[in-house]
């Protein structure tokens, strides 16, 4: 009865239009009603403490960076590089696409923000070499949704805080699975564009790839110090945080000179209003994560899953297919935030480990972004690219039947990630 009230109140409140905050609010004080346990101290008091966390002050200064790297010339450069290697190559221009999505990927852990820089640069030049709109703003949002799982991830930083486990070990978890989804678009995208008959751009001479490469130097430094230094343990991930927002703001500063005062108070301000959205979804979803452990659901549902607990990987599967079916009408930070405290408790219950239950869930809850109706990602490749959201919708699915493959290969080897993790620790 717990769980229908939780889920009624929520789904009430998403179709009255409620944003998912207030909606999350809502099911606080449903549940506080119906255990006769209402106390208006509790919602405010688990609001502040949600967010009073020393590891989600990595959020902020993450989304900081992606916004300076986009104001500050690092993602032009990036996708330079990339169109100078690949753009020769018949339908090279995708390859660009997944190529700078990757590496972006690495510097951000944004989806939104990598997915506007990379249309609002290739999605012109895409249509003026005849490539399919729809394909190629489909290409462009799959690529956008590695974002989440390649380090840094802000997903996986949530993920991390509230499952009390190391992030640094979800950051080397998931640096295959991600490149392992950026290779599945690389055999999409040579099935979708054979014979398309699109316009190549001039081949460059190596010196002119080198070039390129030595003017995107600064950027794709980042990730090396990022990654780099977690793995080594110089900086925490909070600390990796501050220093991809200072790194990008001095380069974008004074290397390439883009970075003015006026766009990085702009970087700020954008930042800031991003940052504010999440905390106050950290905080609300706490109000329900905390009554929902009062309330004992976790040990109804795994009572529930009982009969799966002894196979784990099945167990991943129907948690993934529920993650991807939730995705569907749910943004990707809410979906997380209620999902996480009700399959958390199940993944430990099982002995899944959670460093790869979290990379599974993360790559789950990312591919929500590319479904309707709210996909997210879309509607912001469809808005900046200026393409018809619906051309979008259909160019979308062989990436995300892709990516959906790569899903299913590690619920079904779990060694995908946890063999490379073994060898890193």
């Amino acid at each position: 009865m717990t769980f229908v009230v939780f889920l009624s109140v929520l789904i009430l409140g998403i179709v009255l239009g409620l944003p998912i905050a207030w909606a999350l609010i809502a099911c606080g004080i449903a549940l506080m009603l119906h255990l006769d346990y209402f106390n208006a101290q509790i919602i405010a008091q688990n609001m502040i403490l949600g967010t009073d966390n020393f590891i989600l002050l990595a959020i902020p200064f993450f989304i900081l960076a992606g916004e300076l790297m986009n104001r500050g010339g690092l993602s032009r450069r990036i996708i330079e590089v990339a169109m100078a290697a690949f753009g020769h190559v018949s339908g090279g221009l995708g390859y660009v696409a997944i190529c700078a999505s990757l590496i972006m990927a690495s510097l951000s852990g944004s989806a939104i923000a990598d997915s506007a820089a990379l249309a609002a640069i290739l999605i012109p030049m895409m249509k003026l070499g005849n490539y399919p709109e729809g394909s190629s703003g489909g290409l462009l949002a799959a690529g956008g949704v590695i974002a989440p799982v390649i380090p840094p991830s802000i997903a996986l930083v949530v993920f991390g805080a509230i499952a009390n486990v190391s992030i640094s070990g979800l950051f080397m978890a998931a640096i295959v699975p991600g490149t392992l989804m950026a290779v599945s678009l690389i055999v999409a995208w040579r099935f979708v564009s054979r014979g398309g008959g699109f316009q190549t751009l001039e081949r460059q001479p190596r010196a002119e790839v080198l070039r390129a490469l030595w003017r995107a130097l600064p950027a794709l430094v980042l990730p090396i110090v990022v990654i780099g230094g977690l793995r080594v343990g110089i900086f925490t991930p909070t600390e990796a945080a501050v220093i991809a927002a200072v790194y990008a703001s001095l380069v974008g500063a004074f290397v390439y000179g883009e970075l003015t005062i006026k766009s990085f108070y702009e970087g700020l301000v954008e930042a800031g209003k991003t940052s504010a959205v999440v905390m106050f979804l950290i905080g609300t979803s706490m109000v329900s994560a905390w009554l929902i452990t009062i309330a004992n659901l976790p040990t109804q549902v795994i009572a529930f899953l009982q009969p799966f607990m002894d196979t784990p990987q099945l167990l991943v599967g129907m948690i993934v297919v529920l993650t991807l079916l939730l995705g569907m009408v749910l943004d990707f930070t809410p979906l997380s935030l209620i999902l996480m405290p009700i399959v958390i408790p199940l993944a430990k219950a099982a002995g899944i480990d959670l460093i790869y239950f979290g990379v599974v869930f993360t790559i789950a809850g990312a591919l929500g972004m590319l479904t309707p109706p709210v996909g997210n990602v879309l509607n912001v490749v469809a808005g900046v690219g200026k393409v018809r959201l619906d051309k979008i919708m259909v160019g979308v699915l062989p990436f995300l039947f892709a990516e959906l493959a790569v899903l299913g290969l590690l619920v079904a080897f779990p060694w995908i990630i946890t063999g490379p993790l073994d060898l890193l620790r």
